[in-house]
């Protein structure tokens, strides 16, 4: 006979968020304090009811469940308040598509986020943040412009090449920060009817969408009428659909492809940057340690190449550690496409689904000390003693973000040339705690920009615990998901 005890099944708790108020619900809580709202959740149970206006919905607050949710798209579908209204802007791009549409579009656009593609668009990125660096002064300095100019360019060039020029570029960035402030709004209060009142912020966000779509469509006109090239906008305007390749995508779905990818990889990657430099700000010893590292690889370069992403290890790290600390994708939602149960509650098809990387990554019994900055963390076989699904800043399943090899390399590129020049410092009263909208990050930051020397051949190089090669990083990573995850591919 067997001696193993068989382990019984976990005991999911369910609970009701406190402070429920008619049609409101916790619109007001989830609006003035996000954060704090998310992370007070757990402690009413596993899986807990929250009210979003006048709709129900149930916030998953245990990484299984989540894991559960994410590792079963067919039950838990795109949907919800949040994909409501990122549909109204994206149409049914890659993000937004439902369950049934995704494989196909999946197909069409996974090409041109294959490695060999990933290191071209790394020559970019290096150039990108070495011309951006060229335009920067010593003295009071407005970061989060800066970056969001950068990642601006960066994903513009990748998607239409040099389509937009420095005024349109400019344009769509200005855009897209009234857009997703407007989206979060409409995402925790969804009444449609306060939204069609004429008022400034309404009209703001009107004005914004109109014009950034037409700045798509214009982009997509003049392309058809042009010469091809060799970005992501001639990869969608030559690919075919269907189950034999022959119909092609319309002018809308290319559209929708574009709006998705602008402004998935504009916002998100520049809030990253931003919140990681007001990290290493806060934490000098951190910040040395980047810097050493940095001077050795670039070895007196300015412009950071694809071949220096393997030895940025702990620069990596940081970058690791500020989406743990503050996810831009913060909250999401999900609709279930038939009855079903989670956590041992019957939940009817139809139902609001809610999960947050944000509360996942601050749960202490996933991360020790979770409001501590330690990018040491993610240095090789540490990874291995974070629980599997507890860190989600790309999300899981086959619809984990396809973009999250070049969101990573994009960001540690950009801090490289960054640190390699510049030393950035907090200015006294700067916010410490981020500005959540639709995405999460540090807005409207301002920090003391101080040119830095960089360390001379012949000193000390970075502590040899970062000496692993990402790809050991990566090999850590994959050891430590096996379980959990075995099977799942990218978007």
């Amino acid at each position: 006979m067997s001696d193993v005890v068989p382990q019984p099944e976990r005991l999911w708790t369910t609970g009701t968020a406190p402070g429920i108020f008619p049609i409101i619900g916790h619109a007001i809580t989830l609006f003035r304090q996000p954060l704090a709202f998310l992370t007070s959740l757990p402690a009413h149970g596993d899986l807990v009811e929250v009210r979003l206006g006048p709709q129900r919905a149930w916030m998953a607050c245990h990484p299984e469940l989540v894991h559960q949710i994410l590792m079963d798209p067919r039950t838990y579908d795109k949907g919800g308040p949040l994909y409501d209204k990122l549909r109204l802007l994206m149409g049914d791009g890659l993000v937004t598509c439902d369950q049934e549409a995704h494989r196909r579009q999946r197909r069409l656009v996974q090409p041109s986020f294959r490695p060999s593609r990933i290191t071209d668009y790394a020559e970019t990125m290096g150039e990108e943040a070495e011309l951006e660096c060229r335009q920067w002064q010593a003295g009071e300095f407005d970061v989060s412009g800066a970056l969001m100019a950068l990642t601006t360019r960066v994903t513009s060039r990748v998607l239409l090449s040099d389509s937009l020029d420095a005024a349109t570029a400019a344009e769509v960035r200005d855009c897209l920060a009234v857009i997703v402030r407007g989206l979060f709004v409409r995402m925790v209060a969804p009444i449609e009817v306060l939204f069609r009142i004429p008022t400034p912020a309404n009209r703001r966000y009107r004005r914004a969408l109109n014009r950034l779509h037409t700045i798509i469509d214009s982009a997509i006109e003049e392309r058809r009428t042009g010469a091809p090239r060799n970005d992501l906008l001639g990869t969608l305007l030559a690919t075919g659909g269907g189950s034999g390749g022959s119909t092609r995508l319309t002018e809308q779905e290319v559209h929708d492809q574009l709006i998705t990818l602008l402004l998935t990889g504009v916002e998100a990657p520049a809030l990253c940057l931003a919140s990681a430099f007001r990290l290493l700000a806060a934490h000098p010893e951190v910040e040395r340690r980047v810097h050493r590292e940095v001077d050795a690889v670039l070895a007196g370069r300015r412009r950071p190449r694809p071949d220096d992403l393997p030895r940025l290890v702990y620069t990596r790290c940081v970058v690791d550690e500020t989406l743990r600390m503050y996810p831009p994708g913060w909250l999401f939602t999900r609709i279930t496409t038939t009855d079903t149960n989670l956590a041992g509650r019957r939940l009817p098809r139809g139902t609001t689904v809610l999960y947050s990387p944000y509360l996942l990554h601050h749960d202490p019994a996933s991360f020790p000390d979770p409001d501590r900055f330690v990018p040491e963390r993610w240095l090789p076989g540490r990874e291995a003693t974070v629980p599997s699904g507890a860190m989600l800043p790309f999300a899981a399943g086959n619809r984990k973000c396809m973009g999250d090899t070049f969101a990573m390399a994009e960001a540690t590129l950009a801090i490289a040339a960054i640190a390699s020049q510049w030393r950035l410092r907090s200015l006294p009263g700067c916010a410490r705690q981020p500005v959540p909208a639709v995405t999460l990050g540090h807005r409207s930051l301002k920090m003391i920009c101080e040119p830095r020397p960089r360390t001379r051949a012949g000193e000390p190089s970075p502590d040899s615990s970062v000496a692993p090669t990402v790809q050991g990083v990566r090999q850590a990573r994959q050891d430590s998901r096996t379980a959990g995850d075995e099977g799942v591919r990218d978007a």
